[in-house]
């Protein structure tokens, strides 16, 4: 029986809304108890917080891991660590490697290889659609019998709706759950920012942010048809929000998720063509991120995550409109998101409903919470604490980072995984 007491501590509870000094127990990798009074005597491991705040340990829905196939721009070693220095307890990793995994063989052999080398828990996502080309579905009852606890083909529209609409028939009936990319497929081909002024004047292919609203009308009618749960990864247009709002009411089981990227910038952000800001969906206007951000605090859009895409400095390298998409996160999602709790946008058990509590209930994981009983997944962290971000100090292999060279506030002091510290001082 391993015990663990932290003392003196901020509680950031995501279930009760509540931000109080207190103390938890946790016993043989579980919590045990907590409160705001006199903690209870322990044999263990005593930790005084010293006011720092304790949290549930973040669960990132959609990292990319680049194994099997890429492994230099990411290892589930690397992702492991990076994860953990972000306070991210649990990744949910995406499909789109090389190979996809779209077959049991690779999920196992993907699962296998997590359990050796990652320092945080990990759970894999599974292809929808065989080499997430969209032309037919993986078998999703193999996949989940495999571990997979989600079918998505990643940044890849499947277009024919009639696969779609059967994949989506035949995971209702596995109660599997989808997640999809919404972006109207031709529209967006090719396109690299939002349409705009700002897009206008740099010559960049834009698309509108109509593509996104109209992707999500089409998946929001498949979903009305067959009843399936399903995940948008990233809604980031003010334009798609009512539409969400809509499918809510009506009782479709159905959420949303936004990257910290598209929170946190917005397209001004890319100017002179800085490849380290080119996104998947691209960066949004100004408009779009504070109704995205009101959306995230009413509760509209359910879960925050990091999109963290790795890529390497040569594809990285290149004019705006060739170089690859995406960013790193599992290090830079929390200090990110704090800026939101510093500008006085989201409160810190808003912020962890979202980063924790939200995905672990769209997953159906005990995690994710500071309840008697629930794993002992957690982060200590000051959220005050300044700093420049230097990505050559990341610990992921790839550093395409839009945040280097920022200033920031917030800083994990530890993280727990199962009651085990697997970053910070022992």
């Amino acid at each position: 029986m391993t015990e663990i007491l932290f003392t003196n501590a901020r509680l950031i509870d995501p279930v009760a809304i509540s931000d109080v000094s207190g103390w938890l127990h946790v016993k043989d990798g579980s919590i045990a108890a907590s409160g705001d009074g006199t903690p209870p005597e322990t044999k263990g491991t005593v930790i005084d917080c010293g006011g720092k705040c304790l949290a549930p340990g973040i669960i990132d829905i959609g990292v990319k891991v680049s194994e099997p196939g890429e492994r230099h721009k990411e290892s589930f070693h690397s992702a492991g660590l990076a994860a953990a220095a972000g306070g991210v307890t649990t990744i949910v990793t995406r499909a789109d490697t090389l190979p996809v995994i779209d077959t049991p063989e690779t999920l196992e052999f993907v699962a296998r290889r997590a359990a050796e080398d990652s320092a945080v828990n990990v759970l894999p996502m599974a292809a929808l659609t065989k080499g997430r080309e969209g032309n037919e579905m993986t078998e999703i009852g193999f996949l989940q019998d495999a571990g997979a606890v989600a079918f998505s083909d990643g940044l890849r529209v499947v277009s024919k709706t009639k696969v779609l609409s059967r994949a989506l028939t035949y995971a209702r009936s596995l109660d599997a759950l989808v997640i999809g990319h919404v972006q109207e497929p031709q529209l967006s081909e090719g396109a690299v920012a939002t349409k705009g002024k700002f897009a206008s004047l740099r010559g960049l292919p834009d698309v509108s942010p109509m593509a996104e609203r109209m992707g999500l009308d089409r998946d929001i009618s498949l979903l009305e048809m067959t009843g399936a749960k399903y995940h948008v990864d990233q809604l980031t247009t003010a334009r798609a929000l009512p539409a969400l709002e809509r499918a809510k009411r009506n009782g479709l089981d159905i959420t949303a998720g936004v990257s910290i990227h598209h929170l946190t910038l917005n397209e001004f952000d890319v100017a002179d063509y800085r490849t380290f800001f080119k996104l998947t969906p691209p960066l949004r206007s100004e408009d779009d991120r504070l109704a995205v951000i009101d959306a995230l605090r009413s509760g509209l859009i359910d879960i925050l995550c990091s999109m963290h895409t790795p890529q390497d400095e040569e594809s990285k390298r290149l004019p705006f409109e060739e170089a690859a998409s995406g960013a790193v996160g599992l290090e830079t999602l929390l200090p990110a998101a704090l800026r939101l709790y510093h500008e006085g946008q989201l409160t810190l058990p808003e912020l962890f409903r979202a980063l924790s509590l939200n995905p672990a209930r769209r997953l159906g994981l005990p995690s994710g919470r500071l309840l008697e009983g629930a794993p002992a997944d957690l982060i200590l962290f000051d959220p005050d604490a300044p700093f420049i971000l230097d990505r050559a100090a990341l610990r992921s292999k790839s550093k395409n980072t839009p945040f280097d060279g920022a200033r920031m506030q917030g800083k994990v002091v530890g993280t727990w995984v199962k009651g085990a510290r697997v970053f910070g001082e022992t």
